[in-house]
């Protein structure tokens, strides 16, 4: 499933849960590196104004669907996936890394956020090993010498993959970054899953994820900074509803040529 126009494209190149179960145990069988990205409607906001977002998106390895919006999409295209969001990922990449002896590192927030969110990861997945908390200072700079620092302690720890929350667009601009550099370590951009997990995060109620409304209780949560942010996300969405009807009306035979 393709998104924004022509010149731009941006692909989620995993459909479901089980694919990123299969790519994700692969990898880290195999110690190859990866980074994961988690689209939504921000990215696809965030990717018109910065080239520097674009150019770290095109580096992903993996893409997956963050958001109601992106799988509704997909379904308009005729190439439907999976909702999975990066809070959701975040037990399950564990699960896959404690099966196979990986070390995690969580890279982000602040140091008491980490250190809850390390301590529920522990209890919660049997087997999990957290190696490294890393909470960089403000004004952390995803190509300079702050992101050194941080390769270097995740290097020290010896980790295997690292749950970056460091918001968009710097945790997928350190990703990019990183994974050139760790070729061995598994970058994955999980937003704010890790305050969920301290707990000075509340995230929406299940029935209320459940019923596609948790961009909602986010915004009356947090109106000042969400609300201009979903306007603008809105105010995409014909754009994109235009290029998922387009994708659709393609030919059989130019799909499988775009696949290959």
């Amino acid at each position: 499933m393709r998104f924004w126009g022509n010149a731009f494209d941006v692909s989620v190149n995993v459909p479901d849960w089980a694919a990123l179960t299969r790519h994700v145990t692969t990898r880290l069988q195999n110690g190859e590196g990866f980074s994961l990205a988690t689209l939504n409607l921000d990215h696809l906001v965030k990717l018109r104004t910065d080239a520097r977002f674009r150019e770290a998106y095109a580096t992903q390895d993996l893409v997956v669907a963050d958001g109601n919006p992106i799988v509704w999409m997909s379904k308009v295209a005729g190439r439907p996936v999976d909702l999975i969001p990066g809070s959701d990922a975040i037990l399950p990449l564990s699960r896959i890394a404690a099966d196979h002896g990986k070390t995690i590192a969580l890279v982000g927030s602040t140091a008491d956020t980490l250190q809850r969110a390390k301590t529920h990861l522990e209890t919660t997945v049997p087997g999990t090993r957290v190696v490294a908390t890393i909470a960089p200072e403000m004004g952390f700079d995803p190509f300079g010498q702050s992101a050194d620092d941080v390769l270097d302690a995740l290097q020290q720890a010896n980790a295997d993959l690292a749950f970056l929350a460091l918001g968009a667009p710097k945790q997928e601009l350190f990703a990019a970054y990183g994974r050139r550099t760790l070729k061995s370590v598994g970058f994955v951009s999980i937003g704010a899953g890790l305050d969920f997990f301290s707990g000075s995060q509340v995230r929406a109620p299940a029935w209320v994820r459940a019923i596609a409304m948790e961009w909602l209780w986010r915004a009356l949560s947090q109106p000042a900074r969400l609300i201009p942010r979903y306007a603008k996300c809105f105010a995409i969405l014909p754009t994109e509803i235009v290029h998922a009807l387009r994708q659709r009306a393609e030919p059989a035979r130019d799909r499988q040529t775009k696949r290959g």
